[in-house]
């Protein structure tokens, strides 16, 4: 099977992996809302680069009283207009992702730019949205939790801890569990180009000392200083970041731990 992770509107790359015809595991966060790197997506789109890289380097400090001040002084009273366009960007997204996830067969969660309903409404029938569910995949038992940490920015995808908890024991111990947040392990969850520890997630490392599944898979952390790390038996990956490699992560559910 391939799993990819933070798409965030990479959907070339994508189409030459579902072209590949094999089960396909995504792992949230399919739009762009903004690439920090280049200033490029549906916000700076509507609100320009200018507007685009001064969020960029706000988020990098993780500074969001002025990513707050920002948008206020950005949109002032054309803020509800402004909201609108970004919808209409977040859904022609999702409308060119329905399109290249034609041919695709899989599961798909959410991360924390999505939009769960509109992600859900443009999955195909052969691609499946799953949240706190579990299925077997190729004689193994996945289980998903989607969404991102929640900020005071508020976003669509973000789940407190306390309905992550509800997730997970929800679906209780499963052979690989599948999340877009990293569990809470400073080196998986620190980018080593913001140099700050980005969002993780406690209750999902809770899960892993408690359950031990045999692989967790996720994303989020676009530049982790480790891509892979071991929590007891549990091999942890960070299969992203797929906007800028373009390469899905193989995983063949035979393998070792």
């Amino acid at each position: 099977m391939l799993l990819v992770s933070d798409v965030h509107g990479g959907f070339e790359a994508l189409a030459a992996v579902v072209a590949r015809n094999e089960t396909l595991l995504i792992l949230g966060d399919l739009i762009n809302l903004l690439d920090y790197r280049t200033q490029e997506g549906i916000i700076a789109d509507v609100l320009g680069s200018d507007f685009g890289a001064t969020v960029a380097r706000n988020r990098a400090l993780g500074d969001y009283e002025a990513m707050r001040a920002t948008w206020g002084e950005a949109t002032g009273e054309r803020r509800a207009e402004v909201l609108s366009e970004i919808r209409a960007g977040i859904e022609a997204q999702y409308e060119t992702c329905r399109d290249v996830l034609a041919d695709a067969r899989g599961f798909c969660t959410f991360g924390n730019v999505d939009h769960p309903e509109l992600l859900a409404a443009a999955l195909p029938a052969a691609m499946r949205f799953v949240d706190a569910e579990v299925h077997d995949i190729e004689g193994v038992s996945v289980g998903f939790v989607g969404g991102g940490t929640a900020t005071p920015i508020g976003a669509a995808g973000e789940v407190t801890d306390d309905q992550m908890v509800t997730k997970l024991e929800k679906i209780g111990a499963v052979d690989v569990l599948c999340s877009h947040l990293p569990p809470r392990v400073p080196a998986l969850a620190t980018d080593v180009i913001t140099g700050r520890e980005e969002r993780s997630s406690q209750p999902i490392l809770d899960y892993l000392r408690r359950f031990q599944p045999r692989f967790h898979f996720f994303g989020d952390v676009h530049q982790p200083q480790a891509t892979t790390w071991r929590v007891g038996k549990t091999v942890c990956h960070n299969v992203g970041y797929f906007r800028a490699t373009g390469r899905p992560f193989e995983f063949s559910p035979g393998v070792e731990a």
